[in-house]
């Protein structure tokens, strides 16, 4: 369910640009992120600081596409999230000594501190890579081609990253069926 309500902006997109266009797609997309936070917010009484972001940064760059009737903003939108998130990374592991993945994962799994570095890292780098191949797809192709690319090649690549991410964790789980159980 939670995937959903991530997405639920993305997908709607999507489907309205094929049918209606950019400048529709634009208004439902700004439309759902502020059901999808007024949503988080009834529902479990908080919305995280990035879910905050994103709403901003959608209704800053579509609104400006709508005012404007240029596409163009509406393209730079997801660089421009890209890039923020990367930053957020970057600055707070430089200068706050602080890792915000480990802050956002540290709950769920056990790891030592530079796998921790490792990941931040790895993260920041994928999001500056997505940011500019956004802008590639942006100003290469034809705006179809830039919103197929935004729902299937940015979420297939956020899979394989994903996927890449768990084959470097794996060597850090703990095999615990071959462990005795001291009670036992």
């Amino acid at each position: 369910m939670k995937l959903l309500i991530d997405f639920f902006p993305i997908i709607l997109f999507f489907v309205a640009f094929k049918f209606w266009g950019i400048y529709v797609a634009t208004g439902i997309a700004i439309a759902a992120t502020v059901v999808q936070i007024a949503y988080l917010r009834i529902k479990h009484g908080k919305v995280e600081p990035m879910q905050w972001l994103s709403l901003g940064v959608i209704v800053l760059f579509g609104g400006a596409t709508l005012l404007a009737h240029s596409e163009t903003f509406i393209k730079w939108k997801p660089t421009v999230l890209y890039w923020l998130m990367g930053s957020t990374l970057i600055v707070g592991q430089l200068f706050f000594r602080k890792n915000f993945i480990q802050s956002l994962m540290g709950a769920q799994m056990e790891l030592p501190p530079s796998a921790w570095r490792a990941m931040n890292w790895s993260w920041a780098g994928f999001f500056a890579a997505m940011g500019g191949l956004n802008l590639w797809v942006a100003s290469h192709f034809d705006t179809e081609t830039w919103v197929n690319f935004k729902l299937f090649g940015g979420l297939g690549l956020m899979l394989l990253f994903v996927l890449a991410q768990a084959l470097f964790l794996s060597r850090y789980i703990k095999d615990t069926d071959n462990v005795k159980d001291p009670l036992a």
